[in-house]
């Protein structure tokens, strides 16, 4: 890498670029971690680190955050039937997640990937330099140049970077929107609601109640849109009416408490399909790169995974960094996102198909054998599950989501963009 210049940009800071400027500033790389924002900064979330992010933060030689530990989810259908998915002990991960607000979880991150020496710039990347046929780095708001051999974008859902390198394609892109609010009613179990707001017409998404790191809940609620970016207002809209559907099933005991913070809203970006994870020396991580689930919309260990695989990918092959990147990527995620995705394509513009599903969700979830391998598959943590009946129903639902996505155009997609990543080379 030249000396006249930074070796990686990253271009957000949040967690998945807080993962990759730790990793690279550790190797030694001079990066830069920029960001539009001044920390610490609120982002709309469910506030849980997952099994498999708490397990990266180990790898990563990061304390576990302080926060409040939690197991079970409970699951609530459209008629008011209730599943318990247990949250089982992996071989590679704990049997729990931790709830934290994104203001010190995101803090938290920054903090460590400056400590080990990135550099942090403030400022909007505005314009994309150019060598030759190549983005070189990007122009800031304030007229700042930052050149460098890499960029990676990790500015989230409506990356800036995917768009002026042009990995996105914003047709094919798998569009969510959330609005989440606290509350001060405590609740001991994290909820997730299938709500039909019409009988037979379900949204296709769902709501949730999650236990608050000090006391209190994070409520929200959030919905496929496909590609149709003006939908998202509907999620907006359909929040207080969603508020008095978990009042009326004592869920809540009031309403968003505005004097712990107004209900904020954000873009998800889901299931990969439709943006190139990488081309070039241009790399897209987290929710830039697509890597939402699409069918629970965890986003935070996808997040760190794909900041720590990108970084890798740099500083091992430099040369086909893109190309290593998306071979890893493909490796971790492919299999549980080619179906999760396409099922939710499928779906999103369905409301009676999305009732039915959910309903029978909420009847077979009451089998032991079916909630087990529900909450593995669903969570996308077949890989490091131990081995048990819960296991092998969600190998089986991986096989037969497969199966029956294999003629589908976003299978097609997939192999294309991931399984033969080479043809993206440039």
């Amino acid at each position: 890498m030249s000396r006249s210049r930074l070796d990686v940009a990253v271009v957000g800071s949040g967690p998945a670029g807080s993962a990759a400027a730790l990793v690279l500033a550790r190797a030694g790389a001079r990066v830069a971690l920029v960001d539009k924002a001044s920390f610490p900064r609120d982002k709309a979330c469910g506030d849980i680190v997952g099994p498999r992010g708490l397990r990266v933060l180990s790898e990563l030689g990061l304390d576990r955050p302080a926060g409040r530990d939690v197991g079970d989810v409970l699951v609530m259908g459209p008629t008011g039937r209730r599943v318990r998915l247990p949250s089982v002990e992996g071989l590679t991960y704990p049997g729990h997640g931790t709830a934290i607000t994104r203001v010190e979880f995101d803090a938290f991150l920054r903090d460590a990937a400056v400590m080990a020496g990135a550099m942090p710039v403030r400022g909007r990347a505005e314009e994309p330099l150019w060598d030759g046929g190549r983005i070189d780095g990007y122009r800031l708001a304030g007229g700042q140049r930052i050149h460098a051999d890499f960029v990676i974008g990790a500015d989230g859902a409506t990356s800036h970077v995917a768009r002026s390198a042009g990995l996105v394609d914003e047709k094919k892109a798998l569009w969510g929107f959330a609005v989440r609010s606290y509350v001060s009613t405590s609740v001991e179990l994290p909820l997730i609601v299938f709500w039909e707001p019409a009988p037979w017409r379900a949204v296709p998404g769902y709501g949730w109640v999650f236990p608050g790191p000090g006391g209190g809940a994070n409520v929200g609620f959030g919905l496929a849109t496909l590609s149709d970016r003006t939908a998202g207002t509907r999620a907006a809209r359909a929040f207080p009416h969603f508020l008095e559907h978990l009042s009326r099933h004592g869920f809540l005991a009031e309403a968003p408490d505005r004097s712990v913070g107004r209900p904020l809203g954000g873009w998800l970006k889901m299931g990969l399909i439709g943006t190139k994870p990488a081309a070039g020396r241009v790399l897209l991580i987290g929710d830039a790169a697509g890597l939402v689930n699409p069918l629970q919309g965890e986003g935070i260990a996808q997040a760190l995974g794909s900041g720590r695989l990108a970084a890798e990918a740099i500083v091992g092959a430099p040369a086909d960094a893109a190309g290593r990147y998306r071979t890893s990527l493909a490796a971790a995620h492919l299999p549980f996102h080619r179906v999760a995705a396409t099922l939710q394509v499928v779906m999103a513009g369905r409301p009676r198909a999305v009732a039915s599903l959910s309903r029978l969700l909420a009847v077979v979830g009451q089998l032991d054998a079916f909630a087990g391998g529900w909450s593995i598959f669903w969570n996308e943590l077949l890989e490091g599950a131990p081995a048990n009946l819960h296991r092998t129903v969600a190998r089986l639902m991986t096989w037969a989501g497969q199966i029956s996505t294999a003629p589908t155009s976003s299978a097609a997609w997939f192999a294309d963009t991931l399984a033969n990543g080479s043809r993206l080379r440039s």
